[in-house]
This record gives structure tokens, sequence and C-alpha cells, in this order.
């Protein structure tokens, strides 16, 4: 979906196919048939943006065979979607029955990672529509703390990956005349936690194409304010590359007995949900939800919020909330103002078959329901922020 800002821009809007897990070139070629295309038809749409997901074996297979990758964008313009972002947060996997810390390998002090990602940007710059010459692929922010933040050497080895990347997508935007750039996605429990983490690894970069991408779920899980947080990227020169739209779960009172009951609902054993408070001390956190309901590991005199990305226009019902709220100050800052700060916005809520069951879709037709309700939503905030769709 594309929407034109009030400074004559164009601002993307998509969804993430990493809701729908798949590993190999036929799996991606599946989703685009029985999910991304029916949620387009449900927008009534003629052309729906979609943040593809694209696993090493089906990225190697596209950068094995060129032809395979023309085929795959023909079918793109066939079924009436685009490409214009990446999600190269997940190399393989990401569809297991437990995928967990194995999420954040391969990481950035790891070749494959540098690999992986540069085989994603020389297949975006293929994948970007005829009128579109930037792209944005968002990653790994660097590692996860351990063993990352105890080794001396780590720091040095992700920075050198980096700058690499750096010099090649320099190289990719002169062979091919399309401009692609990364942003680092902080997350709770990784060496970049926060957006202020990522301000001193970015500096050191110092590459106007390797960038942040907000995540508004990780953002408010680690209780960071928006606007604070927007304003010292802008005064550090950090651009934002993306942002994904998405929710945490919130839970205002979290010492209630009920209210841990209706949380240890979401404590599932497939992805990790890093629970944090905010205290007179600093954030506090456990590295999954599970950890925070059944002990004393968290202080519960405080709201709890947990990394599990809920649908935008279906918060949980009460004892329970959404961080919606963080959403929508977010991208009125990002996109409200005179300019917008990014112009790729990706709805990224993978979690609909982690819910709990009675919560969860039962087929592709209520799941398709889901996604086009919650992109209809985002549509409606941008509209309200004065950006108007575009056919």
């Amino acid at each position: 979906m594309r929407f034109r800002h009030p400074d004559g821009s164009t601002v993307h809007l998509s969804y993430c196919t990493n809701v729908h897990p798949a590993e190999t070139l036929d799996g991606v070629r599946t989703q685009l048939r029985d999910h991304c295309e029916p949620v387009r038809k449900r927008l009534g749409r003629d052309r729906l943006g979609i943040g593809l997901w694209l696993a090493r074996d089906a990225a190697r297979s596209l950068i094995n065979d060129p032809s395979q990758l023309r085929s795959l964008r023909a079918e793109l313009d066939r079924r009436g979607l685009e490409v214009v972002t990446l999600n190269g947060f997940p190399y393989e996997g990401f569809g297991a029955d437990e995928v967990k810390y194995r999420v954040y390998k391969p990481d950035w002090t790891d070749p494959e990672r540098l690999a992986h990602t540069t085989d994603l940007a020389r297949l975006l710059a293929g994948l970007l529509p005829d009128d579109v010459t930037e792209g944005t692929i968002s990653t790994l922010p660097i590692a996860w703390r351990t063993p990352f933040d105890s080794d001396a050497g780590a720091a040095a080895l992700a920075h050198t990956a980096l700058a690499t990347l750096a010099d090649r997508l320099d190289a990719l935007a002169e062979l091919t005349g399309k401009s692609i750039h990364i942003g680092l996605e902080p997350e709770p429990g990784c060496t970049v936690e926060t957006t202020a983490d990522a301000i001193a690894p970015l500096t050191a970069v110092g590459h106007r194409r390797i960038g942040i991408c907000i995540d508004t779920c990780h953002l408010a899980t680690s209780f960071e304010d928006p606007d604070t947080a927007v304003d010292a990227l802008d005064a550090a020169g950090i651009p934002v590359a993306k942002a994904q739209l998405s929710a945490a779960l919130h839970a205002e009172h979290p010492h209630l007995p009920e209210v841990r009951t209706a949380l240890a609902a979401f404590a599932e054993p497939r992805f990790l949900h890093q629970t944090r408070t905010s205290t007179a001390a600093g954030l506090r956190g456990t590295d999954d939800l599970h950890e925070a309901v059944t002990g004393r590991a968290l202080p519960d005199g405080a709201p709890w919020r947990a990394h599990f990305h809920v649908p935008l226009h279906a918060p949980p019902a009460p004892p329970l909330t959404s961080t919606l709220p963080v959403l929508r100050s977010t991208l009125t800052r990002l996109v409200g103002g005179a300019r917008p700060l990014t112009r790729h916005l990706e709805v990224e809520t993978y979690t609909w078959q982690a819910l709990p069951a009675a919560l969860r879709p039962r087929t592709r037709t209520q799941l398709a329901d889901g996604i086009a309700a919650e992109l209809t939503l985002a549509r409606d905030l941008l509209v309200d922020l004065g950006l108007k769709e575009l056919p």
C-alpha cells in the first residue's frame, strides 16, 4: 500500500510474511498464492506491499539461479504484490516448533550473517518495483548479549562486518541504481536492546546505508519513550531505515493473581517473550515470560510488558491490554511531521499461531481476515496523520 505524504514523498506500508513460515522458494510461492494475494483482495486493493522473509535456502536458490529471481518478480506482479523491504532478521527455522534463542544465530560476528545479508540486498535490488529506487532490510541487532558481551573481540568483528556490508551496498547502488539500506532492529535481551544502545555501534560504522529499524513492540517492551528515542537518533544522525508496526503485551497490575493467570496463557514454547518492568533503579527483565509469571524473578510493583506481538486491531481481553498507544505515538513522530523520517512501514505480527488457543485463527481465511484488519488499522492511522492513500 502506498501513501502520499504532505511533503510529496511516497510512504510504503506492507505486512511481513514471516507470519507464514517457509524455508524454500516453493514455500515462498505458496505464501504468495495462499496468503498474500487473498489479503490484498480482502482489502480491495490492486496492489499490496509485502515485507518478504527469505530464509537461507530460499535466498540461495534465487542467488544461484537468476531466472528464478525474474520468475518471482513476475509472479509478484501477476498477483498484485510488491516488495520494497525484506525481513532479514530470522536466518532459518522460523517456523520450527521451538525457535527461542535460535533466531539470533548466526549473529554479526559470523561471516554467514554478512554473506546472507549481502545476498538479500542483491535480491531486493532485483525485486524492487520499476518506479522504486530505495529498498530496506531489517536485521539482527548485532547479537544476543551472551556470550557476545563477554567476548572482547566480538564488537570489532561485528563492526568490520557491518562496514564491509556498507561498502558492498555502495557498490550495489553503483551497479544497479538501487539504493538498499539496512536497519539494525533493537530487541530486548540483545547487545543492542534499545534505540539508545544502537547509537554507539552505528556511529562507529558511520555510513548512511546502515541505520536502525524501529520495532514498536520492542520499543514499548523496553519502556522507551518514542519522542525521546527518535530525538536521540536524529541528534546522532542515525537514519531510521524502516519501522515495524507491532504491539506488545501490557499488564498494568502484575502482582494480582488474575493478571498472572492471564499472562501465563501467553507463555508458550515456540518464541522467546522477553518481559520487562521499569523501576527506580532502571529496567529489569527476564528472558522469557514464563520466568516472570512463575517466580519472583521480576519486581511486580509496576507494569510489566512482554515481547509478544499481539494483533494490532484486537488487544487481549482485560486484565491485559496492548501497547498500541506506543505504536500510535511512534508513527506520529515518524511520519506525522513536515517530512517522513522513514518511508517504509511494515506490520509485523508473526505470533498469530502462538496466541492462546482460543484466540488463534483456525483457517487461512481467518488469518487473512486478521492481517487485513491490522493493515486497515494502520492505513487509518496514516490517513489520520494527513497521508493520502494512493491507488
